[in-house]
């Protein structure tokens, strides 16, 4: 079914369980690694572009690395777009400032701030989807709690994604029964569109507390337990502080900068 394979149920689970060095490393590696990262994008200026650029380096060495297919993160950044659309999108209509010239045209603020979210929006999703694709969210879940994060937040993190699946398989039956009802009858009203959603709302919620029954009745107390528990060792010391040492290079020097003065005084 089309609209199944849109949605990808299961496949970040799926790239979870993939045996490659990035899924070998402590969860709290890329924990410690991705959060930093995200930190250090983060605290750029909001004119920053150039120097943003040499950090595209470690999600793409991670993508390759953990055998993340190029195809599925585009769509998980794609999926999430509008969201930075938004909050950048009135950036050129609002700041007139020039700060600049791309050959005979001026290039405003307002597009430079623009173009620097979309980036840092790009750097932030990629890194964060990476994150779960390589380590898998029991993983991840329990290398939250070894670093001291409350045990209910965790779980309900894991149970909050979990439920995300429960809502897009029970969708998916909808969409298929009214499919097979409709036989290219007219499209459906809105009244209509709200009945199936607080029908799928109530399927879901019905089927959550059925799962929740039976992982309680199979011994579950709350706690989460994964069965291969990574250690932490020089592979991740070597991970963390090597990645962590580049971030803070690249924020102390602008690299790209560099590299152009280096690359035309060589040319001049």
């Amino acid at each position: 079914m089309e609209l199944k394979q849109y949605m990808e149920m299961g496949q970040m689970d799926e790239l979870g369980r993939k045996d490659s060095p990035v899924h070998r490393l402590d969860a709290r590696a890329q924990l410690v690694t991705t959060f930093a990262f995200i930190l250090v994008v983060m605290s750029y200026s909001r004119y920053e572009v150039a120097a943003l650029m040499p950090l595209l380096i470690y999600p793409v060495i991670l993508m390759i690395m953990g055998g993340v297919p190029p195809g599925f993160l585009l769509r998980k950044i794609v999926i999430a777009t509008p969201f930075a659309l938004f909050v950048g999108v009135f950036n050129p209509f609002l700041d007139h400032q020039v700060v600049g010239r791309m050959g005979a045209y001026p290039l405003t603020g307002g597009w430079l701030s623009f173009v620097s979210i979309m980036l840092r929006f790009v750097l932030t999703v990629s890194a964060a989807v990476i994150l779960v694709a390589c380590t898998g969210i029991h993983r991840l879940c329990a290398g939250g709690e070894r670093m001291g994060m409350p045990r209910v937040f965790v779980v309900q993190m894991m149970f909050l994604y979990r439920y995300f699946f429960v809502i897009g398989d029970e969708g998916l039956r909808v969409v298929r029964g009214v499919e097979m009802r409709s036989a290219g009858a007219r499209p459906l009203g809105l009244r209509m569109y709200g009945i199936l959603i607080g029908q799928l709302l109530l399927r879901a919620m019905d089927r959550a507390q059925r799962i929740y029954r039976a992982m309680v009745a199979r011994g579950f107390e709350g706690e989460v337990r994964v069965l291969h528990q990574a250690r932490w060792g020089w592979h991740e010391t070597v991970f963390v502080v090597g990645w962590v040492a580049f971030f803070m290079g690249a924020r102390l020097w602008n690299v790209s900068l560099l590299l152009g003065h280096r690359i035309t005084g060589g040319v001049g």
